[in-house]
């Protein structure tokens, strides 16, 4: 459990500065857009009040409390589904980018209100028109590496030498 916790320290705290340096000291806040690496990396900023790509995002402060409830009680799931996997080194792993992700946008509600998003990609003649953030992407990858990784295998193998 302690390498789950160190690595949803990294990934909140990787989120947390990267959110700082791009919307407030590269001043993506009144800039709106930065071109970065066009057109594969640009900067955008956009406030998400909802959940992915924006759904639910017409609530007000009813959807912002309910989601940050959400994303606690899926982050305690999370905790829950890794101690079932005792040992399971993945799990560890999986869980702990998963928990970063969620508490970097927990913050983010908590403090502006809304989650800030600001990285867009786009390649090969293809105009993305949505954008995210780290915590995004740590909860996509979180999510799918603990669905792949845990689970699948009994607790206890059968004693030896017993039948059905």
């Amino acid at each position: 459990m302690k390498l789950m916790w160190k690595i949803a320290a990294g990934i909140f705290l990787l989120d947390q500065i990267l959110k700082w340096l791009v919307v407030q000291q590269m001043d993506l806040l009144s800039r709106g857009s930065i071109d970065l690496w066009p057109p594969y990396i640009t900067f955008r900023m956009a406030w998400n009040q909802g959940i992915n790509f924006g759904l639910f995002a017409g609530a007000g402060e009813l959807t912002r409390w309910t989601l940050i409830v959400v994303a606690i009680a899926i982050s305690g799931l999370v905790v829950w589904w890794v101690r079932t996997e005792q040992g399971n080194r993945l799990a560890n792993i999986f869980g702990g980018i998963l928990i970063g992700g969620a508490l970097g946008n927990i913050v983010d509600r908590l403090y502006y209100g809304a989650v800030a998003d600001f990285l867009n990609m786009s390649c090969c003649g293809i105009e993305n028109p949505y954008v995210f953030n780290v915590a995004d992407i740590a909860i996509f990858v979180g999510a799918i590496g603990l669905v792949i990784f845990t689970g699948g295998k009994d607790k206890q193998p059968p004693a030896k030498g017993k039948t059905g």
